[in-house]
């Protein structure tokens, strides 16, 4: 027994490292990760946010302007100050990690979605109310968060009613307005001042280690930054399309899509993949990729045109893109943006050292 357990040990561990070693993907590139983090910082995440507050604070003069003389070109004014900062905020809500995840600041500006209808009873419920002191930016700071930002916002300007605007001057419902915008504007002020301070955040997602408070290692400061990656083209797949067009053999809800009121459905979307393509380019995510696996990363790129290419072909009337004659043009988005996540998740991230027992796919 004695003689042959050690040579039994031997083959077992033997046998171990062999198949360790032929599915262990390369080491991550440890060294290139502080480059490719500052870059995330500086020319992505900072100007994101500081985009989504400028507008704001233009969408906030809008509503004003509206407010005090209600016709037809200030409502058009506001209403693309509106498409605006959807568009800025779409770019940047793909970054659902660090200050704009403090204190709900995230659901302050977007509630969504909002399966049961909760929100819209609660903003039909304040509108009929009419109590000025409903309509301040500090009243709607203390508020319910589906009251308090964009899709609130949507319905003041766009849902039933919204005819009220034009002919009133300061009027509940524009003041009402006024001041959702003026508390996103102000949200949108927190998130950036968290960011712009010089040895806050940005200081700990640059430095990795032990002096950072967000990340022990390079590792994780990897991980994170494909996990925004991943978790946010999961959200245009899960909560962006499939909320509302799950496939042909399934029944469309289109109601339960992304503003549709403001035909913003697709506009957000695209912005939404826009900021994950400025994520994965402008950072240079890519050179993470050892010199063999870059295949990969023109793979993802195509994956991101293909998507860019196929939105502006659907209809702002989500009940007509909806219907049978469109659905071609749903499959195949909802099919390139299911093959992105596979891309990014496990042939990305295997790629650069980082799938070892670990999926980015649906939070596992």
């Amino acid at each position: 027994m004695r003689l042959w357990q050690p040579l039994l040990l031997s083959l077992v561990l033997a046998t171990s490292v062999t198949a360790q070693t032929a599915s262990t993907p390369a080491g991550l590139n440890e060294e290139a990760i502080p480059a490719v983090m500052a870059r995330a910082v500086d020319e992505v995440i900072r100007p994101g946010y500081r985009n989504m507050q400028q507008s704001a604070a233009r969408l906030t003069t809008a509503m004003k302007d509206l407010c005090d003389n209600g016709t037809q070109q200030t409502l058009d004014r506001a209403k693309s100050a509106f498409d605006d900062t959807i568009r800025y905020w779409s770019i940047i809500e793909i970054v659902q990690t660090g200050p704009v995840m403090h204190d709900n600041l995230f659901e302050h500006i977007l509630f969504f979605p909002d399966r049961k209808g909760v929100g819209l009873r609660q903003v039909q419920a304040l509108l009929a109310k009419a109590d000025p002191k409903d309509a301040t930016v500090d009243a709607i700071g203390g508020k319910s968060v589906a009251l308090q930002g964009l899709t609130a916002l949507e319905y003041v300007l766009y849902g039933n009613g919204s005819d009220q605007l034009v002919g009133q001057k300061n009027g509940f419902r524009c003041q009402f307005g006024a001041a959702v915008a003026g508390n996103i504007q102000r949200e949108a002020g927190e998130v950036v001042a968290a960011w712009e301070k010089p040895d806050g955040v940005q200081a700990s997602w640059k430095r990795p280690g032990p002096r950072s408070e967000d990340f022990m290692d390079n590792k994780e400061a990897a991980t994170a930054l494909l996990g925004i990656l991943v978790h946010g083209a999961e959200t245009v797949r899960d909560q962006r399309l499939e909320l509302f067009y799950k496939g042909r053999d399934t029944a469309p809800r289109p109601r339960m899509a992304i503003y549709w009121r403001s035909k913003n459905t697709w506009k957000s979307m695209t912005a939404n993949i826009e900021g994950l393509r400025t994520l994965w380019q402008k950072a240079g995510m890519a050179e993470l990729l050892p010199a063999d696996k870059k295949p990969i990363a023109d793979a993802i790129e195509a994956n991101f045109k293909t998507l860019l290419d196929t939105v502006p072909k659907l209809n702002p009337d989500i009940d007509v893109a909806t219907s049978d004659a469109e659905k071609a043009k749903l499959d195949a988005f909802l099919a390139t943006s299911r093959a992105l996540i596979t891309r990014i998740s496990d042939e990305y991230g295997g790629a650069i050292g980082l799938s070892a027992g670990f999926s980015f796919s649906d939070g596992d």
